[in-house]
């Protein structure tokens, strides 16, 4: 891999990994755009590393929220008098939502990375996914925010994130879309999918971090891939969030479905050519 298709891959990961379009699904089909064997052990475990760099912008924009959730656990941890304010509650709450990805992430981990990894899988994904983003803000009440977040809330949203192990579907999408069914407004929908995305995305980058260095990738496309993620993943977080707080996340259905069409249509012409 050049450093050219790096920065490309690292810009297209920036800017689609909180947006609801599939962050994977776009790397899939840019990494096929040129010319990349997107079934190799090497590019997959690119693909997840450089995800390290949407972590960070994450930590980096929310870490006010995070020091506080952080403090709250190790006073709750020394005295239990304080386990009963709302910080413990957000951060225990953040934890179990992420137990469900974890656990699937693991156990299907030679599936995810194997037979999903294909284009007509994104194609279908982009379209399906988005008829389920219509019917949740069809059903969203949005009369619920931070304050009324539950356990059944966080398990329940944990569990659709799993969905978005197929690529094509998003995770920001899954998530959101979960939040909005369970009552919960965007705003509050959309932060919680964000904190839910440092687990999920750590350890899938974890997992990968060995293979992708010890590839033919190498550490220099790598380093590079994911410093040009967090730049374009930072200002992707804050303009979503300015978004989302007027506008419904079916704004992107449109985008969604036209890219999967394509998608589909490029594979038949080649499947019958």
């Amino acid at each position: 891999m050049t450093v050219f298709e790096a920065i490309l891959l690292g810009i297209v990961e920036g800017l689609t990994e909180f947006l609801p379009v599939s962050s994977t699904g776009h790397l899939t089909i840019t990494e096929g755009l040129l010319g990349l064997d997107v079934d190799s052990d090497a590019i997959t475990a690119f693909t997840a590393v450089i995800q390290f760099g949407a972590i960070v912008a994450v930590l980096v924009y929310f870490r006010t929220d995070i020091l506080r959730l952080l403090g709250a656990v190790v006073r709750g941890a020394r005295s239990p008098e304080l386990r009963h304010g709302p910080d413990w509650r957000e951060a225990w709450l953040v934890a179990a939502g992420s137990i469900p990805i974890g656990i699937v992430g693991l156990a299907a981990k030679d599936f995810i990375t194997g037979p999903l990894r294909s284009l007509w899988v994104v194609g279908v994904a982009l379209i399906a996914w988005s008829g389920v983003m219509v019917w949740a803000e069809g059903r969203a009440q949005q009369n619920r925010g931070e304050a009324q977040l539950s356990l059944r809330d966080a398990l329940i949203i944990g569990t659709v994130q799993c969905v978005a192990l197929v690529p094509g579907v998003s995770r920001s999408g899954a998530t959101i879309s979960a939040g909005l069914v369970r009552g919960l407004d965007r705003v509050t929908a959309t932060r919680l999918s964000f904190l839910l995305a440092i687990p999920a995305l750590t350890a899938a980058g974890a997992l990968e971090l060995k293979d992708a260095l010890g590839s033919g990738v190498g550490a220099g496309p790598t380093l590079v891939g994911t410093v040009v993620s967090f730049f374009v993943a930072y200002a992707s977080i804050a303009w979503l969030l300015r978004f989302v707080a007027h506008n419904p996340i079916t704004w992107f259905v449109p985008y969604r479905i036209g890219l999967g069409v394509l998608v589909l249509l490029v594979l038949t012409v080649e499947a019958v050519t």
